[in-house]
């Protein structure tokens, strides 16, 4: 007797349908998955004995095959315990075929992992399977309980959250009601712009908290460079506060990447049945400095989203930059630039979309104090090149805001009059970034940062005194074609902020100050040690 069931397998961010096929045939026990299942597929087959039996099911003693199919698609994870188990009732009769539990069947997509005892566990990727499944055609969804409010946010889908197998069963045959989850996309994402940290928090600093205004609107990466306790990660944490609140789509972009990486419901955004299912809020990444290269860009023998893909939409904070490895920096070069990773295995090559702002910080010198006027430097200046030579040229070139932050003075720290709230520059940064979207609506972008160079040639021209400012800039310092590029860019945003479409030279010189590394912050100083 064959019993057939549809469920999904995960692959990269996409899922694909998989029809599993249980045949029960007289014969010597034996219980054989074929179609290229891996390891943990392979072990269903003891958790589907065990929760068939403790669930009050009688198990077969025969030959037991189950086929995933298509057989050329390689399947992964513990989602396919509970269609095969329905599948197996389906075959001895506990669910009959041409009932309605058949009818079900056919136009119902299963996914679950099985405990020994019939409960349902959460599963991976299930907001992707929720999405074939509603591409594909299907009208419901059966999946653990644990995921039912994630994938309730793919409209016109029906979406069932079970928890034991018995109860399946019940549902299938029509004799248990199970109300499909729903969820207010619309409150969720209202609910996101919520944050506990705010600029106003933060004492002095304005050269910083500019610079960061502008990356913001910009979309522009950040590195900051300043004595211990400067405010740098302070600033970093505050950034998310300015940046706009996330559109649908970038919600659910930023979801999947949590949900195909099984960390939507141990993330502070909270999922499953008792947190929120969607992520709203821009992603907040600070990844150790002893993080891998496989950790950062992700990878793995089964491809899994590294830190730049989970900060997808929001910010990647390296703290202490010097301090992570030179093989794992210089891989962020890709991502950087084309806003994706590709992994690359023998089997098959995985992408994963990384569209992150970068924010970086690192202290000016070893021991951190070679800037502070207030305190000597012990670093001689061999050592301080060999620690600013740990961040390569090519690298430090695609960070558009290089800025200086200082220590702060005492007058700052014991001033009492509230510094300007976030709430404040998110406003600024909020119609900056609208006029942009609507510049560029043609063209397939979002802000500035993302300008190819057809396009700074396009939107980002610059009168005869803005030229020749640009020039001197670049003869002075050395500046690359790609520093005119990102100055360029940075100059349109600058000129955005301040509600006007054209660039003036006042604009290309405020850029030009914010490459603080690009004019030499420190090297005369650095000099006058020697």
């Amino acid at each position: 007797v064959l019993g057939k069931v549809l469920s999904c397998a995960v692959d990269g961010l996409e899922a694909s349908l998989v029809s599993v096929e249980v045949d029960v045939a007289s014969g010597l026990p034996l219980f054989a998955i074929v179609g290229l299942p891996d390891a943990a597929v392979r072990e269903s087959r003891d958790r589907v004995r065990a929760a068939i039996k403790n669930a009050g099911f009688s198990f077969p003693v025969k030959k037991i095959t189950v086929n995933l199919a298509p057989a050329d698609l390689k399947k992964e994870g513990s989602a396919f315990d509970l269609p095969m188990a329905v599948g197996l009732l389906a075959a001895e009769g506990v669910l009959p075929l041409g009932s309605t539990a058949g009818s079900a069947l056919r136009e119902t997509v299963i996914v679950g992992e099985l405990s020994l005892d019939g409960a349902i566990r959460g599963v991976r990727g299930a907001l992707p399977m929720a999405a074939a499944a509603k591409r594909l055609g299907f009208t419901a969804i059966i999946l653990p309980l644990e995921n039912a409010r994630e994938a309730a946010v793919v409209e016109g889908l029906a979406v069932y959250g079970v928890s034991t197998l018995p109860q399946v069963v019940e549902w299938l045959n029509r004799r248990q009601a199970i109300a499909p989850t729903r969820v207010d996309v619309e409150e969720l994402l209202g609910r996101g712009a919520r944050y506990a940290e705010d600029f106003s928090d933060v004492k002095g600093q304005e050269q910083a908290k500019r610079a960061l205004e502008i990356a913001a609107a910009g979309g522009h990466h950040v590195l900051m460079m300043g004595p211990p306790g400067s405010g740098k990660t302070m600033l970093a944490q505050r950034l998310p506060t300015i940046l706009p609140g996330m559109d649908f789509d970038e919600a659910i972009q930023t979801t999947t990447i949590y949900s195909v990486a099984g960390s939507l419901r141990a993330s502070h955004h909270g999922g499953g049945d008792g947190g929120p299912p969607l992520i709203a809020t821009r992603p907040f990444r600070a990844p150790h400095h002893t993080i891998s290269d496989a950790g950062l860009i992700g990878g793995g023998q089964v491809p899994r989203p590294g830190e730049v893909s989970l900060a997808h939409h929001g910010v990647l904070f390296l703290d202490e930059l010097p301090e992570f490895r030179r093989n794992v920096l210089e891989v962020l070069r890709q991502p950087l630039e084309e806003g994706a990773v590709t992994i690359s295995r023998a089997a098959a090559a995985v992408t994963y979309p990384a569209r992150f702002m970068l924010v970086a910080a690192m202290n000016p010198c070893p021991c951190g104090f070679f800037t502070d006027p207030r305190r000597a430097c012990r670093c001689t200046p061999p050592q301080i090149q060999r620690y600013r030579a740990k961040i390569s040229g090519p690298l430090m070139d695609r960070i558009d805001v290089q800025v200086e932050v200082p220590a702060v003075p005492f007058q700052h720290l014991s001033d009492d009059r509230p510094a300007e709230a976030s709430s404040t520059i998110r406003a600024r940064v909020v119609k900056a970034r609208a006029a942009q979207r609507a510049r560029y609506a043609a063209d397939g972008i979002r802000c500035n940062a993302q300008l190819s160079s057809r396009l700074v040639k396009k939107y980002c021209g610059i009168d005869r005194d803005g030229k020749r400012l640009l020039e001197l800039a670049m003869r002075r310092f050395g500046l690359s074609a790609r520093a005119y590029a990102r100055i360029l860019k940075m100059s349109r945003t600058i000129a955005d902020l301040s509600d006007r479409e054209r660039i003036e030279p006042s604009d290309v010189a405020e850029a030009i100050a914010c490459r603080s590394f690009d004019r030499g912050l420190g090297d005369r100083r650095m000099e006058g040690t020697a």
